[in-house]
């Protein structure tokens, strides 16, 4: 989402203190939610909450009847959320038959639905086999630019006031609007550092110092998700393209729309001979290339690997299985000079109203709902994931890795580049060019010249 980049730092500062995260796994606009081993859900399960707020219910001022269904996609962040906001929102309307349409493969079987023109009537953009941008191309999203621009909340805020990014615009219209905010970036385990005297990286140089101890320590220093190479893209390739053009993500910008250019910038062959670098002195674990991102997390957890790419939702969704002791440490970016400033690459899942939804009054309704200050609260609570709600729960038991995230997205030097969309053939070809050259088989011009062919055609 393009945001004005000193606006965007300010109050992504505000929204990370409503952290604690949760999300992954396959690949989808918003990068952020694909794990796929939460069990499915139906509207008579009991929802479930540990959240220390309780919500105000509020009451529309019409009554809501009739059918409203609504689909969400259960991956990292869980859906413990969703069955407390559902119920929440039921109990304010008892006259509205609710359906839940939910599950870690709901994406995949509602699809016929959509192309059908027969779609849910209200929709979380997250997970495999979604994008928004090809949603908003296809005529599938309500738009809902003109009642944005004075719908409050249930709290009597107006929404767009409330938001800590602000909705991406396609042609100036608006489609959705950011429930969840996130943050890529470089994992380490602090308890593992502070056994063996690591020094923790700070910057690229620092980075690549600590991995040569760690490799001579029989440990391979980084590994990534071979499967889904946005995870190295989101967490290193963008922000050092962004530090190698001065700190500006405007590059990126220009890159999603499109403007070749952009792709062929001293910035962006640049950052692609950071990763080759990593790659000739031996830092990449060779089996990343085939590796989803359970089995790659799975390998940093045990500790065959020192450093990993990931989006904060990491330990969340990696809870069953970090083990005791285990230390999270994170920053945004490792590949600017010593003494440069953190980039931290946003990453978004977002909520939507079906432009052939059967009722859109409830739809609204709930977009009202779920956009306040309680429910801010709660989702951080019950997803681990921060909200894109302004406010501040910093009271409540973030962990280490939390406070780590906060204190470099509330430094007014860090760089916060807002969520970015790229083309869908575009990415694809970025994701597998990259991964070929973390393995050598392609240098950083042919990253370049193969990427391009592919902007050529869909431009």
């Amino acid at each position: 989402m393009v945001l004005n980049k000193k606006w965007a730092a300010l109050c992504l500062a505000a929204v990370m203190m409503i952290v604690l995260l949760g999300a992954c796994g396959s690949n989808s606009n918003s990068n952020n939610g694909g794990a796929t081993e939460a069990p499915s859900t139906n509207a008579t399960e009991d929802p479930s909450t540990n959240a220390t707020e309780e919500p105000s219910t509020g009451s529309s001022e019409t009554k809501l009847t009739g059918d409203f269904e609504i689909q969400y996609f259960v991956g990292g962040y869980g859906d413990k959320w969703w069955k407390k906001v559902i119920a929440d929102f039921a109990a304010a309307n008892p006259e509205l038959n609710i359906k839940e349409s939910a599950g870690p493969k709901i994406n995949e079987q509602n699809k016929p639905r959509w192309i059908g023109g027969n779609p849910p009537d209200f929709v979380y953009i997250d997970g495999p086999n979604l994008n928004d941008r090809q949603m908003v191309e296809d005529g599938q999203l309500e738009d809902l630019t003109d009642w944005l621009k004075d719908a409050n909340n249930i709290d009597g805020d107006k929404i767009l006031d409330a938001l800590a990014q602000q909705p991406q615009q396609y042609d100036g219209k608006i489609y959705n609007i950011p429930l969840v905010l996130n943050s890529w970036g470089i994992f380490w385990d602090k308890a593992l550092f502070k056994e063996k005297g690591y020094a923790e990286p700070t910057d690229f140089q620092s980075f690549l110092e600590v991995s040569e101890k760690i490799k001579a320590d029989g440990i391979t220093p980084y590994i990534h998700t071979g499967k889904y190479p946005y995870y190295i893209n989101g967490s290193i390739l963008y922000p050092a393209i962004v530090s190698n053009n001065n700190d500006d993500y405007t590059i990126l910008q220009d890159m999603a729309a499109n403007k070749i250019e952009a792709y062929q910038s001293p910035a962006v062959l640049a950052a692609l001979n950071q990763i080759a670098e990593m790659r000739d002195k031996g830092l990449i674990d060779k089996a990343a290339i085939q590796i989803n991102h359970t089995d790659s997390q799975m390998m940093f957890l045990q500790h065959k690997d020192a450093f990993i790419s990931n989006g904060l939702w990491l330990p969340n969704e990696m809870a069953k299985d970090v083990p005791e002791g285990f230390d999270f440490g994170f920053i945004p970016s490792l590949t600017q000079k010593p003494g440069g400033k953190v980039v931290a690459n946003t990453s978004t899942a977002t909520v939507a109203i079906a432009k052939n939804a059967k009722n859109k009054e409830a739809a609204k309704a709930f977009l009202q709902f779920v956009f306040s200050k309680a429910q801010a609260s709660q989702w951080a609570e019950l997803s681990g994931a921060p909200s894109n709600i302004k406010g501040d729960i910093s009271s409540s038991n973030a962990p280490s890795f939390v406070k780590d995230a906060a204190k470099y997205l509330t430094d007014p030097n860090t760089v916060v580049i807002p969520t970015i969309t790229f083309n869908a053939d575009v990415d694809t070809e970025m994701q597998n060019a990259t991964d070929a050259l973390t393995i050598g088989k392609i240098t950083p011009d042919e990253w370049v010249k193969r990427v391009t062919d592919v902007v050529a055609k869909v431009k």
